[in-house]
């Protein structure tokens, strides 16, 4: 999807654009929507052929790429990619390379929130270096507690420890989960907050210092580490809390130098007092819910600011960004209801999605995101609803979590109802993609985009 959203907005902007694509990713809607495409990685399975900088690097000088949007997942979040871009000449549709690496550094990250007077949760201050000390933490804060991987996000390196007898094995598990996933088995380890609300706030800022926020989504309802359902603004918020997650945010992102979109995460415990968690320094799957409520293109914005522009010059100004009703986004996936939710594979025969006002589908394949917007939350959730249950697939199981993801909307997602990250959804989806794009008289954009003149 984020390839193809990417390449949409270029297109609107006059930018021409370039697409990577793996042996195995032939025939992927993103490498025809580009206007060129380039095979990387040859012989390489596809998730390393995305990871592969170097192949990545010479595809945008070759070709005369002028920038590259790293999208989400892959290299999004990795400071050496974006130094690679800036050694190479080539613009990083994102924060500097050192604002990537504080930020990917989840301690670090953390230090810089201490130091902008932003509260977060106890935890240690430098990556753990035995098991000693996940133990002398457990026995000076008590159970539970939580392992985290100290370099990536996404829910992978992460257990929650309930007991001492349990310790042992969750670490090695998160461990192994932080190596396999990021290259770097490094933990940190926090005091694990129960049922807490995830809120997260969306910033972006220029290059010359400005920093805006765009509102909140409130990301609560999850599935093993993984957010599922994304609501914007975040309901049931107290005005003063909202209004002190936005001021963390924006403080936090001016202390570091912020450039780009970006998003801060908090947890909010049960008393509603708040904890900074990380920041992920690049666009989330779920901003399209604050662009339904701001009416601001952030991929737009993004490419916009790379190119030098201020976000005054943009007319986005604090006081200019307003709420619009409410916007909520489900994901949808092919998993099994009768396996556990086991992930499920087949030829699809019959497709047919749920559409409509108010309807919004971002999609590279056939299982989209489903965004559906309303004056109010009630309004939103009845379209999210009625969408979903217009959903027609067959060949591969996804209806049952269609299904179920209607329950939810219609049960959970009520003006009277508190969800927090405990909440057992059922339904999920991912979506990502490397892309690279072109433009003429203008600064170019690589999802693994590349953009060029």
């Amino acid at each position: 999807f984020i390839a193809i959203r990417v390449f949409r907005a270029c297109t609107e902007l006059g930018i021409r654009t370039v697409a990577v694509y793996s042996e195995q990713d032939t025939g992927q809607m993103h490498r025809q929507k580009a206007d060129e495409a380039y095979l990387i990685g040859k012989g390489l399975p596809p998730v390393a052929a995305y990871l592969d900088i170097a192949d990545i690097i010479k595809v945008a000088k070759e070709n005369n790429v002028d920038a590259i949007h790293p999208g989400y997942g892959f290299l999004s979040e990795r400071s050496d990619f974006a130094q690679a871009c800036a050694d190479a000449g080539v613009m990083f549709v994102g924060p500097s390379p050192d604002t990537v690496r504080m930020m990917g550094d989840k301690v670090e990250a953390r230090s810089l929130a201490i130091r902008a007077g932003v509260p977060v949760v106890p935890g240690t201050d430098a990556p753990l270096t035995c098991m000693q000390d996940a133990k002398a933490f457990a026995q000076t804060y008590g159970f539970p507690i939580i392992f985290k991987a100290a370099y990536g996000g996404g829910g992978r390196g992460m257990r929650v420890v309930r007991e001492y007898e349990e310790l042992e094995e969750n670490y090695q598990r998160a461990y192994s989960e932080a190596l396999a996933a990021f290259g770097n088995g490094a933990l940190f380890v926090e005091k694990f907050i129960e049922k807490p609300r995830h809120i997260e706030v969306q910033i972006l800022g220029d290059k010359f210092g400005n920093v805006i926020h765009l509102f909140e989504r409130d990301c609560s309802i999850q599935r093993r580490h993984q957010k599922v359902v994304e609501i914007a603004p975040a309901f049931q918020l107290d005005p003063h809390l909202r209004a002190r997650l936005h001021t963390d945010s924006v403080t936090l992102a001016k202390q570091v130098g912020y450039e780009n979109a970006g998003t801060v995460e908090f947890l909010v415990d049960k008393h509603g007092k708040h904890y900074f968690i990380e920041v992920n320094s690049r666009l989330q799957v779920e901003h399209t819910v604050t662009e339904e409520i701001t009416d601001v293109d952030l991929v737009h914005a993004q490419l916009k600011v790379c190119e030098g522009q201020s976000l005054p010059d943009l007319g986005l100004s604090q006081d200019k960004i307003r709420v619009n009703g409410c916007a909520i986004q489900c994901r949808v996936t092919t998993e099994d209801p009768a396996r556990g939710f086991q992930p499920d594979t087949g030829r699809i025969e019959v497709f047919r999605s749920g559409e409509g006002m108010g309807i919004r589908l971002d999609s590279a394949s056939a299982f989209p995101g489903v965004i559906a917007s309303g004056n109010d939350l009630q309004g939103a959730a009845s379209k999210m609803s009625r969408a979903l249950a217009e959903f027609r697939v067959r060949g591969v199981k996804v209806r049952e979590s269609c299904q179920h993801l209607t329950h939810t909307r219609t049960h959970t997602h009520t003006a009277d109802t508190h969800t927090h990250t405990d909440t057992h959804t059922h339904t999920h989806t991912h979506t990502h993609t490397h892309t690279h794009t072109h433009r003429h008289g203008h600064t170019h954009t690589e999802t693994h985009t590349d953009v060029r003149e």
